[in-house]
């Protein structure tokens, strides 16, 4: 039976996103250190499938995975039978009650199953039906804070027994994970040391993450200048007088290509002047480390009529922008600074 009640785990499930959203994990892309995760309990456990999943209030991301492909080359000795098909293009990602791994963060325990037909509650899941899964053993995955983000686990195409061993190596191997998050919150105090530069400027600046742009930052000109939004938001929902003049549009090439853009000389109605101004917008594809793909964009709004970004000045700006994100070391964009 599930430790928490509906009302706690909406509540619960509510906080487990905003942490996953702060900690730039709210998406299904791969990471390499939860990959390897998986990878490594798939070995330990001699088990076909794992993955390193993060849940949020509306679907299941798979960040981390290991599944069969049938090769040589998978670490895990499947003699015997137990790999019925190729799972090389198993989505990273499903829905938030498909599977074994929600019931792992309900009732915030160790789940393991050693024959899923044993168990009426589960024995006719999505996930048996689907994948042909017989066991399973899942870990609940806790952050530094205590927070439950989502799971480790692995799953057999046939019936095992989890003994002790195995449970407590999954346990000591989740563990293993806390060392990422503190990284990622050691980071995040170091943005948000950026951003308090951020904040004196007299000029508007956002940061947005992703090609939906996220809106991850705003200084407290960008609220004075283009309307208080919510954190978290879509900038295009939220900031519609910005895309009508392709400053989004700016943005989408910014993190496409890698390299700053600009919109020069647009007019716009702001909440702070009761006639329109004319503004320059520089837009700057950031990234947490000289190897990591740009994942946000750094846009700033110059007044045309004071000083501009000229060539040189967007280059030398939009450089030591990337430097100084760079310089902070692989990790998650982060909010940092909410805001206003």
């Amino acid at each position: 039976m599930d430790s928490l009640s509906p009302e706690q785990q909406r509540a619960t499930g509510e906080q487990r996103t905003h942490r996953l959203r702060i900690l730039g994990l709210n998406t299904v892309e791969a990471e390499a250190t939860f990959d390897r995760v998986a990878r490594l309990a798939a070995t330990f456990t001699q088990s076909p499938l794992a993955m390193v999943n993060f849940i949020n209030d509306e679907r299941q991301m798979f960040r981390g995975m290991f599944v069969p492909t049938g090769s040589d080359e998978d670490p895990v000795d499947t003699a015997g039978g137990g790999i019925p098909f190729d799972l090389s293009n198993l989505a990273r990602e499903a829905p938030g009650d498909y599977g074994f791994c929600p019931h792992v963060v309900a009732q915030q325990s160790q789940l393991a199953l050693d024959d899923v037909f044993d168990y009426p509650r589960f024995k006719g899941n999505a996930l048996v039906n689907d994948l042909g899964v017989r066991s399973y053993l899942g870990t609940p995955l806790r952050d530094n804070t205590g927070v439950i983000l989502g799971t480790v686990c692995v799953a057999d195409f046939k019936p095992r027994t989890w003994d002790r061993q195995l449970r407590q190596g999954m346990q000591e191997l989740t563990e293993t994970l806390l060392s990422e998050f503190k990284l990622r919150d050691s980071l995040l105090a170091q943005q948000q040391e950026l951003f308090a530069v951020f904040d004196g400027a007299p000029f508007p600046i956002m940061l947005t993450e992703g090609p939906e742009h996220l809106l991850r930052y705003a200084n407290g000109k960008q609220g004075q200048a283009f309307g208080m939004v919510p954190q978290f938001s879509l900038g295009r929902r939220v900031l519609p007088g910005l895309d009508e003049v392709g400053v989004f549009r700016a943005m989408d090439d910014a993190l496409r290509t890698g390299r700053p853009t600009t919109v020069p000389r647009v007019s716009l109605r702001t909440y702070d002047s009761p006639a329109p101004q004319d503004f320059n917008f520089l837009c700057t594809p950031v990234r947490t480390s000289p190897s990591a793909p740009f994942k946000g964009v750094l846009t700033v709004a110059m007044s045309a009529g004071g000083q501009g970004y000229g060539g040189a000045e967007s280059q030398a700006f939009a450089a030591n922008v990337q430097q100084r994100f760079e310089q902070l070391g692989g990790g998650a964009l982060s909010d940092g600074v909410p805001l206003r």
